[in-house]
């Protein structure tokens, strides 16, 4: 069995790391992947992973936080980018094409019905919902909407993101060693709690205002080692952190490993990174509105297992959940083991529908 899946974005994080997972998930399944890109995209998560790619228009309106002016200007794309796929799919034979999140979504799905080959929408904006929601099978992962109501078009079924098993397999040592390394002249003290401030590979301002007003209250750093990972937007949003007191990681590939050493993580509202402290039975509290002001509720989600909280009264909310620590971490661990196995429940489904199509 063959499948497409077409994937909006850059082929470096976010739809990608779905797309990745998918594909994997997939191939340890027999089913061969092909991928395609838009024509601009440089792919590196891809390459670094051992893939290449077929390259397509795949126009994008901006997900979560599209406006009308983008989606006008990506539906006037689609039509190039739909006859496009549509050659490709019909020059690889393929069994089944998977639309990946949003211009990926649509353009796969429409072109797959044109070329009148069985496709699957992994859906999760406010425009694949409605497009794909019509033309084929489609999964709604967390972030949308349609995530969250109790009644659902027949053709869709719901779960959580594809994750890589790897996530859950760190290993606390090299953590350990890596933060002695890397801790400065701050120093990294076993004896304390770990708390993990992250919004990402990339920084964002709040999540920085959010350390930078925690560390200050009194007797913090000496109870906590307070760390930040990821590459600020802007150098300046390192000026409000006080280096004597946090240890700033930056950019780093052993995010696994690192779990494996903290205790509360301080996470964005973000679905797959809330998602990962999951799999690694790792409480967090969700920080919201920290990527250009949105917002998933991750707490409806996991409840119990996600504290959610806005900027103001994140200090309270991070004291109250390192008081509550035990209470969290067994509800945490009640939803580890379906997080982990979403990639093959996605897998399932998508393989299903090939073979349905073909009898």
């Amino acid at each position: 069995m063959k499948a497409l899946l077409v994937i909006t974005g850059r082929g470096m994080g976010g739809d990608a790391v779905n797309a990745l997972n998918i594909s994997k998930s997939l191939e340890n399944k027999g089913v061969q992947c092909e991928l395609a890109l838009d024509h601009d995209a440089p792919g590196l998560l891809f390459k670094k992973n051992g893939y290449s790619w077929h390259e397509v228009k795949v126009p994008q309106a901006g997900g979560h936080a599209a406006t009308k002016i983008n989606t006008v200007k990506a539906g006037i794309k689609t039509f190039k980018a739909v006859m496009e796929t549509k050659t490709l799919i019909k020059q690889l034979k393929v069994d089944v094409v998977v639309g990946i999140i949003g211009g990926g979504a649509v353009v796969g799905c429409i072109a797959a019905k044109l070329a009148k080959v069985p496709a699957v929408g992994i859906i999760d904006t406010p425009l694949d919902s409605k497009v794909c929601t019509r033309l084929n099978r489609c999964i709604v992962l967390p972030e949308a909407q349609l995530f969250k109501s109790s009644e659902i078009p027949l053709n869709v079924s719901k779960s959580f993101f594809p994750l890589s098993p790897s996530i859950a397999k760190g290993n606390k040592e090299n953590g350990l060693e890596q933060l002695r390394k890397y801790s400065g002249e701050v120093g990294f003290d076993e004896n304390k709690k770990t708390l993990l401030f992250s919004s990402g590979s990339s920084l964002f301002e709040m999540m920085v205002k959010a350390l930078a007003n925690y560390s200050k209250l009194e007797g913090v750093s000496d109870k906590y080692n307070l760390v930040l990972v990821g590459h600020p937007l802007e150098k300046k949003y390192l000026d409000l952190i006080d280096s004597k007191k946090v240890i700033n990681l930056g950019y780093i590939d052993w995010i696994d490993d690192l779990y494996e050493v903290v205790d509360l993580a301080i996470l964005t509202d973000d679905g797959v990174m809330i998602q990962e402290a999951i799999a690694c039975e790792l409480p967090s509290v969700a920080l919201t509105h920290v990527k250009y002001g949105r917002y998933h509720n991750m707490a409806g989600i996991f409840p119990g297992a996600v504290i959610e909280s806005d900027l103001d009264h994140l200090n309270n909310n991070i004291n109250q959940s390192l008081a509550n620590l035990k209470d969290i971490l067994t509800q945490t661990k009640k939803y580890s083991g379906e997080v982990l196995s979403s990639g093959e429940k996605i897998a399932d489904i998508i393989i299903n529908e090939a073979k349905k199509n073909k009898i």
